[in-house]
Protein backbone atom coordinates (compact mmCIF):
# COMPACT_ATOMS: atom_id res chain seq x y z
CA UNK A 1 0.00 0.00 0.00
CA UNK A 2 1.08 3.58 -0.37
CA UNK A 3 3.04 4.76 2.62
CA UNK A 4 4.90 7.67 1.04
CA UNK A 5 4.07 10.47 -1.28
CA UNK A 6 5.88 11.66 -4.40
CA UNK A 7 8.93 9.43 -3.99
CA UNK A 8 6.85 6.28 -3.55
CA UNK A 9 3.59 6.94 -5.34
CA UNK A 10 2.95 3.65 -7.01
CA UNK A 11 0.70 1.78 -4.66
CA UNK A 12 -2.83 3.10 -4.81
CA UNK A 13 -4.73 2.31 -7.92
CA UNK A 14 -2.95 -0.82 -9.01
CA UNK A 15 -4.59 -4.21 -8.96
CA UNK A 16 -3.99 -6.12 -5.71
CA UNK A 17 -0.34 -5.36 -4.97
CA UNK A 18 -0.48 -1.64 -5.65
CA UNK A 19 -3.95 -0.34 -5.00
CA UNK A 20 -5.95 1.90 -2.73
CA UNK A 21 -9.24 3.75 -2.73
CA UNK A 22 -12.65 4.88 -1.31
CA UNK A 23 -16.52 4.62 -0.73
CA UNK A 24 -19.84 6.24 0.24
CA UNK A 25 -23.04 4.99 1.78
CA UNK A 26 -25.05 2.30 0.06
CA UNK A 27 -27.97 2.51 2.48
CA UNK A 28 -30.35 5.50 2.59
CA UNK A 29 -28.87 8.68 4.01
CA UNK A 30 -31.23 8.43 6.99
CA UNK A 31 -29.40 5.30 8.17
CA UNK A 32 -26.01 7.02 8.26
CA UNK A 33 -24.73 7.32 11.82
CA UNK A 34 -22.29 10.20 12.24
CA UNK A 35 -20.08 9.20 15.15
CA UNK A 36 -17.26 11.67 14.49
CA UNK A 37 -16.86 14.88 12.52
CA UNK A 38 -13.41 15.65 11.16
CA UNK A 39 -12.25 19.05 9.95
CA UNK A 40 -9.30 18.75 7.55
CA UNK A 41 -7.78 22.14 6.79
CA UNK A 42 -5.69 22.22 3.61
CA UNK A 43 -4.03 25.06 1.79
CA UNK A 44 -6.81 24.70 -0.81
CA UNK A 45 -9.60 25.00 1.76
CA UNK A 46 -11.35 22.97 4.44
CA UNK A 47 -12.89 19.52 3.98
CA UNK A 48 -15.43 18.41 6.60
CA UNK A 49 -15.87 14.67 7.00
CA UNK A 50 -18.46 12.53 8.78
CA UNK A 51 -17.17 9.14 9.93
CA UNK A 52 -19.25 6.14 10.97
CA UNK A 53 -17.55 4.03 13.63
CA UNK A 54 -20.75 2.03 14.16
CA UNK A 55 -20.33 0.19 10.85
CA UNK A 56 -16.56 0.62 10.26
CA UNK A 57 -15.08 0.55 13.78
CA UNK A 58 -11.61 -0.73 12.86
CA UNK A 59 -11.08 1.68 9.97
CA UNK A 60 -12.40 4.71 11.84
CA UNK A 61 -10.31 3.91 14.93
CA UNK A 62 -7.20 3.66 12.74
CA UNK A 63 -7.89 7.02 11.06
CA UNK A 64 -8.52 8.69 14.42
CA UNK A 65 -5.29 7.23 15.81
CA UNK A 66 -3.30 8.90 13.04
CA UNK A 67 -5.12 12.16 13.72
CA UNK A 68 -4.36 11.90 17.44
CA UNK A 69 -0.69 11.30 16.60
CA UNK A 70 -0.60 14.43 14.42
CA UNK A 71 0.49 12.31 11.47
CA UNK A 72 -1.66 14.04 8.86
CA UNK A 73 -0.45 17.53 9.71
CA UNK A 74 2.25 18.23 7.18
CA UNK A 75 0.94 15.44 4.97
CA UNK A 76 -0.69 16.21 1.66
CA UNK A 77 -2.99 15.34 -1.17
CA UNK A 78 -0.51 14.31 -3.82
CA UNK A 79 -2.34 12.25 -6.44
CA UNK A 80 -5.35 12.82 -8.67
CA UNK A 81 -6.86 10.09 -10.85
CA UNK A 82 -9.48 10.52 -13.56
CA UNK A 83 -10.58 8.61 -16.67
CA UNK A 84 -8.15 10.79 -18.63
CA UNK A 85 -5.05 9.53 -16.78
CA UNK A 86 -6.15 6.28 -15.13
CA UNK A 87 -4.30 3.10 -16.04
CA UNK A 88 -6.71 0.74 -14.29
CA UNK A 89 -10.07 -0.67 -15.31
CA UNK A 90 -12.78 0.38 -14.84
CA UNK A 91 -11.47 3.96 -14.70
CA UNK A 92 -12.11 5.97 -11.55
CA UNK A 93 -12.03 9.55 -10.27
CA UNK A 94 -10.38 10.12 -6.88
CA UNK A 95 -7.83 12.21 -5.04
CA UNK A 96 -5.33 10.50 -2.77
CA UNK A 97 -3.68 11.83 0.35
CA UNK A 98 -1.90 10.60 3.42
CA UNK A 99 0.30 11.17 6.41
CA UNK A 100 3.58 13.04 6.09
CA UNK A 101 6.54 10.91 5.10
CA UNK A 102 8.32 10.98 8.47
CA UNK A 103 5.21 10.07 10.50
CA UNK A 104 5.46 6.62 12.12
CA UNK A 105 3.16 4.02 10.58
CA UNK A 106 1.04 1.90 12.87
CA UNK A 107 0.28 -1.76 12.33
CA UNK A 108 -1.86 -2.38 9.23
CA UNK A 109 -5.52 -2.99 9.96
CA UNK A 110 -8.07 -5.67 9.15
CA UNK A 111 -10.08 -5.02 6.00
CA UNK A 112 -13.69 -3.87 6.46
CA UNK A 113 -15.21 -4.33 3.01
CA UNK A 114 -18.20 -2.51 1.60
CA UNK A 115 -20.09 -5.80 1.92
CA UNK A 116 -19.42 -5.65 5.67
CA UNK A 117 -20.18 -1.97 6.21
CA UNK A 118 -22.73 -1.07 3.55
CA UNK A 119 -20.76 2.10 2.78
CA UNK A 120 -20.34 2.14 -0.98
CA UNK A 121 -17.85 4.23 -2.93
CA UNK A 122 -20.09 7.08 -3.99
CA UNK A 123 -19.48 10.76 -4.52
CA UNK A 124 -17.62 12.22 -1.53
CA UNK A 125 -16.87 8.95 0.24
CA UNK A 126 -13.50 8.60 1.98
CA UNK A 127 -11.78 5.22 1.87
CA UNK A 128 -8.47 3.61 2.73
CA UNK A 129 -5.73 2.84 0.26
CA UNK A 130 -4.11 -0.58 0.40
CA UNK A 131 -1.99 -3.17 -1.33
CA UNK A 132 -3.29 -6.63 -0.45
CA UNK A 133 -6.20 -7.17 1.93
CA UNK A 134 -5.26 -6.16 5.47
CA UNK A 135 -2.44 -3.78 4.54
CA UNK A 136 -4.13 -0.36 4.97
CA UNK A 137 -2.42 2.17 7.23
CA UNK A 138 -2.15 5.94 6.65
CA UNK A 139 -3.11 6.55 3.01
CA UNK A 140 -6.66 7.44 2.02
CA UNK A 141 -8.64 8.73 -0.93
CA UNK A 142 -11.85 10.63 -1.63
CA UNK A 143 -14.20 9.74 -4.49
CA UNK A 144 -15.34 12.26 -7.08
CA UNK A 145 -18.58 10.82 -8.42
CA UNK A 146 -19.81 7.28 -7.78
CA UNK A 147 -17.05 4.66 -8.08
CA UNK A 148 -18.63 1.16 -7.97
CA UNK A 149 -15.39 -0.32 -9.30
CA UNK A 150 -13.93 0.17 -5.81
CA UNK A 151 -16.65 -1.79 -4.00
CA UNK A 152 -16.61 -5.42 -2.86
CA UNK A 153 -17.02 -7.80 -5.79
CA UNK A 154 -15.84 -5.34 -8.44
CA UNK A 155 -13.18 -6.43 -10.91
CA UNK A 156 -10.78 -3.49 -10.72
CA UNK A 157 -8.93 -5.29 -7.94
CA UNK A 158 -8.17 -8.97 -8.72
CA UNK A 159 -9.05 -10.08 -5.18
CA UNK A 160 -12.52 -8.47 -5.60
CA UNK A 161 -12.47 -7.30 -1.98
CA UNK A 162 -12.65 -3.62 -2.88
CA UNK A 163 -11.56 -0.89 -0.49
CA UNK A 164 -12.57 0.06 3.04
CA UNK A 165 -14.86 3.09 2.97
CA UNK A 166 -15.53 4.64 6.36
CA UNK A 167 -16.98 8.14 5.92
CA UNK A 168 -18.07 10.88 3.59
CA UNK A 169 -17.51 14.54 2.85
CA UNK A 170 -20.32 16.66 4.29
CA UNK A 171 -18.83 20.02 3.36
CA UNK A 172 -15.99 21.00 1.07
CA UNK A 173 -16.55 18.97 -2.10
CA UNK A 174 -15.65 22.13 -4.02
CA UNK A 175 -12.20 21.86 -2.43
CA UNK A 176 -12.00 18.18 -3.39
CA UNK A 177 -12.90 18.97 -6.99
CA UNK A 178 -10.41 21.83 -7.06
CA UNK A 179 -7.62 19.47 -6.01
CA UNK A 180 -8.83 16.87 -8.50
CA UNK A 181 -8.49 19.32 -11.36
CA UNK A 182 -4.99 20.56 -10.58
CA UNK A 183 -1.98 20.12 -12.83
CA UNK A 184 0.04 16.91 -12.73
CA UNK A 185 3.49 15.88 -13.89
CA UNK A 186 3.75 13.55 -16.85
CA UNK A 187 6.88 11.86 -15.54
CA UNK A 188 6.89 9.29 -12.73
CA UNK A 189 9.26 6.60 -11.52
CA UNK A 190 6.39 4.15 -11.91
CA UNK A 191 4.66 4.38 -15.32
CA UNK A 192 1.39 3.32 -13.69
CA UNK A 193 1.06 6.73 -12.02
CA UNK A 194 2.35 8.84 -14.90
CA UNK A 195 0.26 12.02 -15.22
CA UNK A 196 -1.30 11.39 -11.78
CA UNK A 197 1.11 13.01 -9.32
CA UNK A 198 0.26 16.61 -8.50
CA UNK A 199 2.87 19.08 -9.66
CA UNK A 200 2.33 20.90 -6.38
CA UNK A 201 0.96 18.61 -3.63
CA UNK A 202 -1.73 20.25 -1.50
CA UNK A 203 -0.53 20.57 2.10
CA UNK A 204 -2.73 19.31 4.95
CA UNK A 205 -2.31 22.00 7.60
CA UNK A 206 -4.39 20.62 10.46
CA UNK A 207 -6.92 17.90 11.27
CA UNK A 208 -9.29 18.02 14.24
CA UNK A 209 -11.99 15.64 15.48
CA UNK A 210 -15.31 16.26 17.20
CA UNK A 211 -17.10 13.17 18.59
CA UNK A 212 -20.86 13.18 18.07
CA UNK A 213 -22.68 12.73 21.37
CA UNK A 214 -25.80 10.65 20.86
CA UNK A 215 -28.83 11.69 22.89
Amino acid sequence: MITHRPNEPHAFLRPLRLLALLTLLGAPVSTWADTHRVSMVTEAGTIELALDADVAPVTVANFLSYIDAGAFEGGSFYRTVSPENDNGSPPISVIQGGAREDAPRMAPIAHESTEDTGILHRDGVISMGRYEVGSADAEFFICIGDQPGLDFGAVRNPDKQGFAAFGRVVEGMAVVRDIHGRATDSAADDPYVANQLLREPVLIESVTVTPIIKQ
